[in-house]
């Protein structure tokens, strides 16, 4: 009896040995596979956020142009407009309001029709201006990137009539359609009224331009 006691009891200590080894394996296995310290991810983060970012251009133009309610909406309006030598004057001393209709010639720099419509008048502007009396003046609707193209070729085309760039682009505001396609042709009459309104240029349309200058002026 002594004797199975004895066993029994060497047993039971072979058995809580095995199971203390295979607890510190354990446990020695979960050190070893273990995430790397904290302060080598703070590292590697830290690393990440001071990397230089690329900075992009602004791809917008400025717009310095008023609000419609913080302008003169009607003729002639209270507009800058800048010369070719620089100088701002204002559109309320620029078109007159002599008891003449006054034409506007909006175009653009870049606008092809613009400078065939304008050739085409250039040719027979003087005879228009023997026959009848008008005032006529043409404004470029350029950004201000643009300027020096419309200064460089408003002194190459040596039109006969004034010239101006819409210098804030405000145009636009005052004026039905937005400018919305250019060339434009705005007919003002005598009393500061649009009495005709032209979008686009096809050959011949000078003629029809002419017909209704010489009607207006006659009212």
């Amino acid at each position: 009896m002594k004797k199975n006691i004895l066993l029994l009891t060497i047993l039971c200590f072979s058995l809580l040995a095995c199971n203390s080894n295979q607890t510190e394996s354990t446990t020695a296995n979960n050190i070893n596979q273990s995430p790397k310290p904290t302060t080598q991810l703070a590292k590697a983060t830290l690393q990440q956020d001071t990397t230089p970012v690329k900075q992009s251009r602004s791809k917008y133009m400025v717009d310095r142009s008023r609000q419609l309610a913080d302008m003169v909406a009607d003729y002639p309006f209270d507009i800058d407009l800048k010369t070719t030598e620089g100088k701002i004057l204002n559109s309320s001393s620029v078109l007159q309001k002599n008891g003449k209709p006054t034409v506007i010639l909006f175009w653009l720099t870049t606008c092809g029709p613009c400078h065939m419509e304008m050739a085409a008048i250039k040719k027979i502007y003087e005879g228009w201006k023997d026959e009848t009396d008008f005032n006529l003046v043409a404004i470029s609707t350029d950004f201000e990137k643009n300027y020096p193209n419309f200064v460089k070729m408003t002194k190459k085309k040596d039109w006969k009539w004034e010239t101006y760039n819409d210098v804030n682009r405000e145009f636009r505001k005052v004026l039905p359609g937005g400018l919305n396609g250019l060339p434009q042709t705005f007919i003002f009459d005598k009393n500061g009224t649009i009495a005709y309104h032209k979008r686009k240029y096809r050959p011949g349309d000078e003629h029809t331009l002419y017909e209704k200058i010489k009607e207006i002026a006659s009212k």
